[in-house]
């Protein structure tokens, strides 16, 4: 007993000491229904934003079998928050090739902050089964030189 106390004694310190703490993501909520009004899904894309911690935002609304937007073009070097929801079931939200990997629960907003240093095309997929078209569920993001 005394072994298990201390083991966990241990984790707790070095998780607060490393700073570790839980992501406060999807404690936003929007009613799925109404999504299109929404001030925030109501435009789902690339968007650019002053005054913020990061460039642009990148709204995606996910339903059955299809992200909204299907492609979009991100600029070089561009820190990007992710806002997503979805309008249906569970999803998921994996970049490929990058460390973005949310789950997309209806009525939930999800967000991720990202820079994209690396120019290239990266696939967007559902990586939580959603139904019988999930395989086929993927949109494209392109990262390109500034303009």
């Amino acid at each position: 007993m005394g072994s298990l106390v201390l083991f966990l004694g241990i984790i707790f310190v070095s998780a607060i000491h490393s700073g570790h703490e839980p992501i406060a993501s999807g404690r936003e909520f929007v009613d799925p229904e109404l999504i299109d009004k929404h001030e925030v899904f109501s435009k789902p894309g690339l968007h650019k934003v002053d005054g913020k911690d990061w460039d642009y935002e990148l709204v995606f609304v996910v339903s059955a079998f299809n992200f909204n937007p299907g492609e979009v073009e991100i600029p070089k070097g561009s820190k990007v928050k992710i806002i997503a929801t979805s309008r249906d079931v569970v999803h998921g939200f994996e970049i490929a090739q990058t460390n973005v990997n949310m789950m997309i629960e209806p009525g939930h907003i999800s967000t991720f902050v990202k820079t994209f240093d690396k120019k290239g095309e990266y696939l967007l997929l559902c990586n939580e089964y959603c139904g019988t078209g999930h395989a086929d569920m993927k949109s494209n993001i392109k990262v390109v030189d500034k303009k």
